[in-house]
């Protein structure tokens, strides 16, 4: 059959409520035109993350009841570490809130005022931790990775001769360990291959720096290795990721992505001295070793999440979702990046609104346009987000300008699909009367989160 059905049933349905187009003007008024500050429920469809978004099994229910919650040594955390350990391969496991604390805790801990972090490409909490400790937070992701319409298999690779050009030009003493993310999320969800993963080790390993890895989506960047890289068509996705972590030093999770869950992460690493400033950190500001800011269900739900998410049936069912997308904005000629990531649908923004200069946000534009027209909620991954401003103080636009549709796990359904690419194609036929937007207030870190925007 070539159908690719959901490998699962839906038990309970949550309502969804479709206020009107007048409605939604008022609550995007209301939030200062930023979809991150609207009411959940003002949103008919939100894909504003895939982060914590999802539905959990049955089996990560029935894993909650199990939640033992001691304040050390709970078997709950022992379940925890043993799953975590398996998929890994790694000494020290450390739970945490979530993914930015763990990427917190390896920033406090690990980096110095001047120090360069290179990455394939950095995402916004990671930069944002990183360079509030003091960083230059580097990307170094390959040339097909900034061009939207090319297809090749692995875009999210890292440019493995800029990182020696790095190291060179700065001194492996400035770079306290190199990063790379999986799936890279800032460039549109695209894999990197297991190759680029093990030849970005042996150029480390040659200057004596560590390697760590940030693996939101492991488990998604395993299934793009199993189906597109030669020698790994016959192996398992636990193997896979086995292999890929084997190359890691160390490694920080959001667990609320490839853990399948609503809140949690982890940090890992082999290193005896890491893993105790690791530990010590992790007292002070998450909790005590074995639970890490979470709960002991948390933690039960997180240990079932992790190997469903390296099941086959739900990986196959997982991409076809994403491409179904896909090819419905291909037959109405909806510019996205090409070929299509694991968790989401990134819409060019730069191409469907060419008016609008990236330094007017043509990217928030579309974000605020698409809630307007369906009730859609999504993210804006362009200037506002990663811009940079020059020594100067000159606002610099980011290297793309796109509009993420991040798709939560186990959620939607195929008309919730045909709707999103109706409303899109919608957009489409009167863009030249859509405006760009001013920023009116902005924080110092992360603006994206609570700025103000004011259309021009």
């Amino acid at each position: 059959m070539k159908t690719i059905i959901e490998p699962f049933r839906i038990k309970v349905t949550e309502p969804l409520k479709v206020i009107s187009k007048e409605e939604r003007i008022a609550a995007l008024k209301n939030a200062h035109n930023n979809v991150f500050l609207l009411h959940s429920e003002d949103c008919a469809i939100d894909l504003l993350t895939d982060s914590g978004t999802g539905a959990m099994s049955t089996k990560q229910w029935a894993a909650m009841m199990l939640g033992d919650e001691s304040y050390a040594g709970s078997p709950s955390f022992r379940r925890f570490e043993e799953t975590v350990r398996l998929i890994t391969g790694m000494k020290h496991i450390f739970p945490t809130h979530q993914g930015r604390a763990a990427e917190g805790i390896l920033a406090l801990t690990k980096i110095k005022p001047g120090d360069i972090v290179p990455n394939n490409s950095h995402f916004d909490t990671t930069r944002a931790n990183f360079e509030f400790a003091g960083a230059y937070a580097m990307d170094l992701i390959c040339e097909e990775g900034l061009e939207n319409d090319f297809v090749a298999p692995f875009k999210g690779n890292m440019d493995l001769r800029k990182l020696e050009d790095t190291i060179t030009g700065n001194g492996a003493e400035k770079i306290p360990f190199a990063m790379m993310t999986v799936t890279n999320n800032t460039s549109g969800g695209q894999p990197v291959s297991m190759e680029n993963i093990r030849k970005t080790k042996a150029l480390l390993d040659k200057y004596g720096i560590p390697f760590v890895m940030d693996v939101c989506r492991f488990a998604e960047n395993a299934f793009f290795i199993q189906q597109r890289e030669k020698g790994y068509e016959n192996k398992t996705l636990l193997e896979i990721a086995q292999e890929m972590f084997s190359y890691a030093d160390a490694a920080t999770m959001s667990l609320k992505k490839d853990g399948l869950v609503n809140i949690g992460g982890f940090l890992v690493c082999n290193d005896d001295d890491w893993a105790e400033d690791f530990k010590n950190a992790l007292i002070m500001r998450e909790g005590f070793i074995t639970y890490g800011g979470l709960a002991g269900r948390d933690l039960e739900a997180a240990a079932v999440g992790l190997m469903e998410a390296l099941e086959t049936d739900y990986q196959k069912y997982r991409h076809a979702t994403i491409e179904y997308l896909a090819k419905a904005l291909d037959s109405k000629n909806i510019p996205y990046v090409k070929p299509v990531g694991g968790h989401a649908v990134f819409i060019d923004a730069k191409a469907f609104l060419p008016h609008i200069p990236p330094l007017e946000y043509p990217g928030i534009a579309l974000v605020n346009t698409l809630y307007l027209a369906g009730g859609i909620r999504s993210v804006e991954l362009g200037s506002v987000m990663f811009g940079r401003f020059d020594d100067n103080g000159n606002e610099q636009p980011g290297p793309l300008e796109l509009v993420r549709l991040a798709i939560p796990r186990r959620v939607y359904t195929q008309s919730h699909f045909d709707y999103i690419a109706e409303t899109l194609d919608y957009l489409m036929q009167d863009v030249e009367k859509v405006k760009g937007y001013k920023i009116t207030y902005q924080p110092k870190y992360l603006r994206h989160f609570t700025c103000h925007f004011e259309q021009l």
